[in-house]
């Protein structure tokens, strides 16, 4: 059983074809610059890269630009696109649908009323889809929404103090992201650890940054709410912000709502804070040649990720284990060395000289820690494709 898992922009499609008879990853490939005068279409299938510039004037022609080069005759993955039993997607905002669906028209729809709220994220998918579904018509779109990992959050934890009729009626509450690498770390660890019922912390810190606990498996907190512009600082998003702000904010730029709006949302975070980049690489090397703002933007982001570790230690009474992953979590050891820092108190011991060597998987908590220190690669899309084909196969059953 064959699936493609894709992630769409605006202006790209990238994806991994799964076998998941065994769950081997046999190609992964890109189309950049989508509606371009020339796109560039790439696919790496082992030992084979294939590289090619045409013009790709949408996502349908996108997908059919990634199936010809996966069947090309002397070294594609595939005989047949038909080989493909379904397409998923790791979809980001389904307000009052949050789990994983077959694309139709209730699907899109729901999608569509999240708009506002994941500005960056839906639209594109969207519209993707629409044209998916017209160009493949026999071929199963699957929607993996990124919410429906949080489900099993308390409403304690994920409700605002509004207005009730905004809660009930706009379906206005804390959903939290990144599902599929929260849910991706909370199977993996259960795996290292050894048992089910672990405490855990799974951080993924990357562009786009949220810390979620774990208790048995299941999502009992996270950072992000109503929209992924929430929570920690982002490389550009703004994270946690006062509304209240927004009035004074527009009285004294002379900004629209809409303007402000977009500025949080492309000028904020990490670039906003070092008024020079949102790449923590940059940062880190502006910073130790003595820039300022950038140290500045390395502290907040730190500070704000030890501020909501520790609401997670009392939520859950403990912590068994910390887990890192994402761009961030998995390369960036000063950040990782600076989170954890001087809480030995909390039973939270590092050892410096592991954390430093770690490559790939591996755990550097020191041997009197009470607390296991990891880094674990996450694979959403992985975790995509064994959704869509537990959907499928629920639906072959209900047939």
């Amino acid at each position: 059983m064959l699936v493609l898992v894709a992630n769409l922009g605006s202006t790209s499609f990238k994806y991994r074809l799964f076998d998941m008879s065994n769950g081997q990853c046999l190609a992964r490939g890109a189309v950049d610059r989508i509606g371009e005068e020339v796109s560039h279409c790439e696919v790496e299938i082992g030992d084979w890269k294939d590289e090619r510039s045409m013009s790709v004037p949408d996502h349908g022609l996108a997908v059919s630009a990634c199936l010809e080069q996966l069947t090309d005759p002397d070294h594609g993955a595939l005989k047949d696109a038909s080989e493909i039993v379904a397409i998923g997607f790791k979809a980001v905002h389904g307000g009052r649908l949050s789990g994983v669906f077959v694309v139709d028209d209730d699907v899109l729809a729901a999608m569509t009323e999240m708009n506002a709220a994941a500005p960056a994220h839906n639209p594109p998918y969207i519209a993707a889809m629409k044209l998916l579904r017209e160009r493949f018509p026999d071929l199963p779109l699957v929607a993996a929404f990124e919410t429906n990992f949080h489900r099993t959050i308390p409403s304690s934890r994920r409700e605002y103090a509004i207005p009730r009729a905004w809660a009930d009626g706009l379906h206005i509450r804390r959903y939290g992201f990144h599902g599929a690498s929260h849910r991706f770390i909370a199977g993996r660890v259960a795996e290292v650890l050894g048992r089910s019922d672990a405490r855990v912390i799974s951080c993924h810190l990357g562009g786009s940054s949220s810390l979620t606990a774990i208790v048995g498996g299941e999502s009992v907190m996270t950072t992000m709410g109503m929209t992924p512009q929430t929570g920690l600082p982002q490389n550009n998003r703004v994270g946690d912000f006062d509304p209240f702000a927004l009035p004074l904010i527009i009285e004294k730029t002379g900004l629209t709502l809409d303007e402000v709006l977009g500025k949080l949302a492309s000028e904020g975070g990490l670039l906003g804070l070092s008024d020079k980049s949102g790449d923590m690489r940059d940062l880190e090397l502006a910073a130790a040649n003595g820039d300022e703002k950038s140290q500045l933007a390395l502290d907040v982001f730190v500070e704000e990720v030890r501020r909501h570790m520790g609401g997670m230690i009392v939520a859950m009474g403990g912590v068994d284990a910390i887990v890192f992953t994402g761009g961030i979590g998995e390369k960036g050891k000063e950040t990782r060395a600076a989170i954890v820092a001087g809480l030995e108190e909390l039973g939270i011991v590092a050892d410096g000289e592991a954390n430093k060597k770690i490559k790939g998987e591996g755990s550097f908590h020191a041997g009197d820690s009470r607390t296991e220190l990891w880094v674990i690669p996450t694979n959403e899309e992985l975790v995509v494709a064994r959704q869509c084909v537990e959907l499928l196969q629920e639906t072959d059953k209900s047939a």
